[in-house]
């Protein structure tokens, strides 16, 4: 399992809509934040081994409709 982070910039008044959009329709998404600053929402992303990120974001997330920009992180290893 992978697991990315990606920051998500909106078109003006519309972040609420394209969370809505991620959580509804958009596998390996775990979490959706509304956030503050440069970005306006962050994903969580669980993805399969071996699965392709650039893909991933470049053809189920940048062409939602709403989606301005991304910013993505690949997460390492997480600490429990």
């Amino acid at each position: 399992m992978q697991t990315i982070f990606v920051f998500v910039k909106c078109d003006l008044g519309r972040a609420y809509e394209v969370a809505d959009t991620v959580v509804q329709t958009v596998e390996a998404v775990s979490e959706v934040h509304s956030i503050s600053g440069q970005y306006d929402l962050l994903l969580k992303c669980y993805l399969a081994e071996g699965q392709d990120i650039g893909r991933y974001v470049t053809e189920r997330l940048q062409t939602l409709s709403g989606v301005k920009d991304t910013f993505t992180l690949i997460a390492f290893k997480a600490f429990t």
